[in-house]
Parts: C-alpha cells; sequence; structure tokens
C-alpha cells in the first residue's frame, strides 16, 4: 500500500477512539512493530505485487469467463440430439471400446467415462508414439455403436482455459503460474498487516473523494482489498494446489498405489487384458452405493501399469468431487485392493471446483465473478498507484 508522509499526532487522533477496543487492539500491534518492521513488510507487498501483477491479472480476466465456462459451452454448442435406438438394448462397455479402437487402429485405450444425461459413453485412446498430451476423443451412442456429438468446450473457451492453466507452456507453466499465486498470497499478508496503520487514522470503508486522484485510489484499493482478502487467499491457494496436479498424481501413484498392489508381473497387453464389464461389475460390488464416474486404463496417471482403476463418486454437492478408485487386476478381472485416495489428492479434486465457485450453483458463480471484477481493480489501482509514487519521488 502506498506510504503517506506522517502527520502530528494530534491531526490523526480520534476522539472517541481510546474507546474501541479495535482502536486498542491496533494501537498495541502498532507500539510493538518497530518502522524497520514495516518498512519490510512495504517492501514484501510492493515487490510481490510488482512481480505478479500482469500475470494475476492475466489469471483473472481469463477466469472471469472460466467461471460461467458450464453456461457459456451450453449456450453456444448446445445441439439437439436423440439417441439412435432409445428403447433397444444397450452395447456392452466391453464393445463400445472394441467399437472405438476399430475406428483408429494401433491406438490404447487411455480412458472411459460416462455422460450423465444422455446415453454416450466416452472413449479416449492414443498411438503408442503419439506425444503427450496427444489423444483421441470419441463419443459413443450405447444404443447404437454410432459416434455421438461430443460434449466439449468451445475452441475459445478451451483457448482460455489453456492459457488460464499454463499458458500453454505444459508443467513449466503450471509451476511458474503457481510461484504467481504464492507471490499473491505473500502481497495478501503484508497487505493486510498495513492496513493496520491505515485503520489507526482513518474510520474503515473511508474513500476520501475530495482528495487528489491518487488517495482516492489509494483508499479504492485499500478498501477493496481488506474486503475481498478472505476470497483472494481462497482462490490463490486453490489455484497453487491446481498448478501441483500432475506432481501430485505422480506422487500419488509411485507410492500409495505401488505400495497397495506391489507386483513383479511384466504389464499385459491389450488382447491380455479382462472383460472391462466383468470389472467394472465386480468394482461396484466393492463400491455399493456410489456413481460411476469413469475408468482409467493402465498406461495412464491414475492407475498401475497392471490394473483397470475404476472410479466412483458420492451424490452430494460435496461429495460429488471426492472420487475413490477400485483396483481390477488386468489380467484375472479379480479385485486387488479399494484404493481411498490420500488427504494431498482430496485436496486437489475440492480445489478445482472450488476455484471456480462450481459449488452452488449460478449464484456463486456470480459472486465469485464479482470477487473477481474487485481483484482486477485492486491489481489495476495497486499499479497505477506504484507509477504513480514513482512519477511523483521524480
Amino acid at each position: 500500500m502506498g506510504r503517506r508522509r506522517r502527520l502530528p499526532r494530534c491531526q490523526l487522533s480520534d476522539p472517541g477512539r481510546a474507546a474501541h477496543p479495535e482502536a486498542v487492539a491496533v494501537d498495541g500491534l502498532l507500539g510493538r512493530m518497530k518502522p524497520s518492521t514495516l518498512r519490510a513488510w512495504s517492501w514484501v507487498h510492493t515487490w510481490s505485487s510488482l512481480v505478479s501483477t500482469v500475470f494475476l491479472l492475466m489469471l483473472c480476466l481469463t477466469g472471469l469467463p472460466l467461471v460461467f465456462s458450464h453456461e457459456l459451452d451450453h449456450l453456444l454448442l448446445d445441439e439437439a440430439w436423440a439417441p439412435a435406438n432409445p428403447d433397444g438394448q444397450r452395447l456392452s462397455l466391453d464393445q463400445v471400446l472394441e467399437t472405438a479402437l476399430a475406428r483408429h487402429p494401433g491406438d490404447v485405450p487411455a480412458f472411459m467415462s460416462f455422460d450423465e444425461d444422455r446415453p454416450v459413453v466416452n472413449v479416449t485412446s492414443r498411438a503408442p508414439d503419439a506425444p503427450a498430451g496427444s489423444f483421441n476423443f470419441q463419443p459413443i451412442d450405447q444404443t447404437s455403436g454410432e459416434a455421438a456429438p461430443p460434449v466439449a468446450g468451445h475452441p475459445v473457451m478451451e483457448f482460455i482455459l489453456q492459457l488460464h492453466t499454463d499458458m500453454f507452456l505444459g508443467l513449466g507453466g503450471m509451476l511458474f503460474l503457481g510461484l504467481m499465486g504464492l507471490f499473491l498470497v505473500a502481497a495478501v499478508v503484508s497487505g493486510v498487516v498495513l492496513y493496520a496503520p491505515f485503520m489507526r487514522r482513518l474510520p474503515f470503508g473511508t474513500v476520501r473523494v475530495e482528495k487528489a486522484t491518487r488517495t482516492r485510489w489509494l483508499d479504492y484499493h485499500n478498501l477493496l482489498g481488506i474486503v475481498t482478502v478472505a476470497w483472494i487467499l481462497v482462490v490463490g491457494l486453490t489455484g497453487v494446489v491446481n498448478t501441483l496436479a500432475t506432481p501430485i498424481l505422480a506422487y500419488w501413484k509411485d507410492t500409495a498405489l505401488r505400495e497397495l498392489v506391489a507386483t513383479q508381473q511384466a504389464p499385459a497387453t491389450v488382447g491380455e487384458w479382462a472383460s472391462l464389464d466383468a470389472a467394472v461389475a465386480r468394482a461396484k460390488v466393492a463400491l455399493p452405493g456410489k456413481t460411476l464416474q469413469f475408468v482409467a486404463f493402465p498406461g495412464t496417471d491414475y492407475t498401475t501399469d497392471h490394473h483397470y482403476a475404476v472410479f466412483f463418486h458420492g451424490d452430494t454437492p460435496l461429495t460429488t468431487h471426492l472420487t475413490t478408485p477400485a483396483l481390477i487386476d488386468i489380467r484375472t478381472g479379480e479385485l486387488a485392493a479399494v484404493a481411498p485416495v490420500p488427504w494431498y489428492v482430496k485436496a486437489l479434486s475440492l480445489s478445482q471446483p472450488l476455484h471456480f465457485g462450481d459449488y452452488g450453483g449460478l449464484g456463486l458463480k456470480i459472486v465469485w465473478a464479482l470477487l473477481d471484477l474487485m481483484t482486477i481493480i485492486i491489481l489495476a489501482s495497486g499499479l497505477y498507484l506504484w507509477v504513480a509514487r514513482r512519477r511523483q519521488a521524480r
């Protein structure tokens, strides 16, 4: 926050201030804090903000449409579709998988997911020599085996999501944005510390509209910053967790899963795999009362090289984001283990929807958008105050 020339004590005093416990607490804090300490916090706030402001502005601007990604995709891409044989018998999962692989000879399956509101099974496959992140995605009508229109994001929304996630730089971009998130947390914490001297001089919420432009923007910056501090910390910390998704899943696979189902067998080829239908049925018995979400095939980050991982989730707004996999031996189709995810994977699962306000419907998303706009104003005003102060110093 901007520093102002210290006025004489008599000009700062509030006649009724001593009667307020909050004022006494602030005065006590200031009495214990040395000028050098305040300067150190001011340095942290200034430079953690300056280093990250451009990237945080990009994240806020791209995050605004992403808050409404489901609604925008529905508006931009919604098209009427009906299954070919709505009353007919549905294909088995093995038949769906066979149909998908026949359309891309040589591919190996990676994931199989299931639409919630239509009889469509989505098969994701890839060529063995394909570069990382290159997949073939096929929505298949389970009533006929025909291709179904994908429920995917609009190209513009996909571009914005990729920019927001890693700036098209892969894991390095994700980790860099995670570092910017840590700078944001440092800026917020130091801003709260510096807000105590500000509160000592002015009543809470004061905006001195009669003062110069820089003073008015300082008041707006401080007020919006302290009002949104909790939200910014939540979004900033969940964003940092989200950038660690790849190493978190890799660590989970290399430690918890490997210890759970240690085996010396060589990986099985696709022709040696047990029935997928039998594997899913066996997993449902092991995890009753839960909803099937997706299946991960060997060779992906969500399972081992020797198991189907059949993931289920709960049915409440919270537990729908918490998944539990049943690991099924790829050769025998027998249950190998039920693998409750550790706390760090649960933190990742919960941070992703919380980051975009995807818990409480449209109302919460509107609140998220308004707070996002306030954060944009905070970042822009902070940059303006720094530039204005530099000009004044010259």
